[in-house]
């Protein structure tokens, strides 16, 4: 068929469709695609099918979904009307067509007419995870009354990644990256037997804080304090802000002797963590404050040889915090290690301070040897100015 045949046809069609004419639509379409089946592409595909579906015929119209994926495989909108068509016909494939569909979304605001569908899209696929993972918690509910905490939260994990409600996240710090560590979001606690000491201080340290708090020499600075013209736009609105605020008792290996004097017990129990001594870098430990209605945003950390610990102080309701796929709120008294190198951000939706005590310590898959060839390293590093 000339093209200039078919730009008369399908101008026919889409002056039937103005009129309501779906029927007479559909027999041109159909004509078209007896005349010339190679002829059809993308578009004809999809318009085909959308006739087809207008008129009752739901399974000549997946048929003609079918073939506009064949055309183009990640079309989201072919997706999107295969999903919903499967679901009319009962299959149960349609959960994860749906997923598939809500993937390769287009980016920005969708047209009005389709948000509704994308919404519909949501709810069915997030049904379908949830029906996922009953059934394969079901099959292994056996076993997981015999794992340790541990063992069990990895299983539930694997599971979550099976319906992809969760995903693998993995270490991107932005500056040195040390190679074959584990990469975990929280760390296992029996790798640091140092956590429950810190936590059975709690009330001290919390102590000692308000005792940094009423004293006229506390130096208390902005969490963030990075120049104006570095590329740093996930960072603008809380760059010197005082909604995010610390108390340093180590800065970079320094010890903030204005803080650290009002925090004798807590200075005494940093002496116990192996924490990274380089110099111009670390080790650090301050306590954090995050003002009421303050969000961190997404981000990720210097090096992967260190992590990061929290012992939380004073933590109101609706705070939370999340690395890579898991998200827990902080409870006072209880300690955590985390890969600041995996994404992770904050979060204080309540409309009270909020305070944690921060503090790095080694990676625990790093030897004594290791540690001493690191420091020497990123003591010597161009980039060890911006510290960890």
């Amino acid at each position: 068929m000339e093209a200039e045949e078919r730009a008369r046809r399908s101008g026919e069609v889409d002056a039937a469709l103005a009129q309501r004419d779906t029927a007479t639509a559909l027999r041109l379409m159909e004509q078209m695609l007896a005349e010339a089946p190679d002829g059809f592409g993308l578009d004809e595909w999809r318009k085909i099918g959308a006739i087809r579906r207008a008129t009752g015929d739901l399974r000549g119209a997946l048929a003609a979904v079918h073939q506009a994926l064949v055309c183009a495989p990640l079309d989201f909108f072919s997706l999107l009307a295969k999903a919903s068509l499967q679901e009319q016909l009962g299959d149960p494939a349609c959960g994860e067509t749906f997923g598939r569909a809500l993937a390769q979304r287009p980016a920005g605001d969708l047209p009005p007419a389709l948000q509704g569908a994308v919404a519909h899209a949501e709810q069915a696929y997030a049904a379908h995870q949830a029906r996922v993972e009953t059934n394969l918690l079901a099959g292994v509910s056996p076993v997981l009354g015999g794992l340790d905490d541990a063992a069990r939260l990895r299983t539930e994990r694997f599971v979550s990644n099976i319906s992809r409600r969760t995903r693998a996240w993995h270490s991107t710090p932005t500056h040195f990256h040390y190679p074959a560590l584990r990469e975990n979001e929280f760390h296992e606690r029996h790798l640091f037997p140092w956590l429950e000491a810190w936590e059975a201080l709690t009330d001290v340290i919390a102590e000692e804080y308000a005792a940094v708090l009423r004293a006229e020499t506390a130096d208390l600075q902005p969490y963030l304090t990075y120049g104006e013209d570095e590329p740093l736009a996930q960072w603008r609105a809380l760059n010197r802000s005082r909604d995010w605020t610390a108390i340093h008792l180590l800065q970079r290996g320094q010890v903030i002797e204005a803080n650290a004097r009002h925090c004798p017990r807590t200075m005494a129990f940093l002496q116990n963590v192996p924490q990274p001594a380089i110099p111009g870098c670390g080790a650090n430990a301050m306590f954090s404050l995050l003002a009421p209605d303050t969000r961190i945003p997404p981000h990720v950390g210097v090096a992967n040889f260190r992590l990061v610990a929290h012992l939380p102080l004073i933590v109101p309701r609706d705070c939370w915090f999340r690395v890579g796929g898991t998200t827990r709120e902080w409870k006072r008294g209880e300690a955590f290690v985390f890969d600041d190198t995996i994404e992770h951000e904050a979060a204080n939706d309540s409309d009270e301070l909020r305070v944690v005590m921060i503090i790095d310590c080694w990676h625990p898959d790093i030897a004594p040897a290791e540690r001493a060839a690191i420091t020497e390293i990123i003591a010597r590093s161009p980039n060890a100015g911006g510290g960890l």
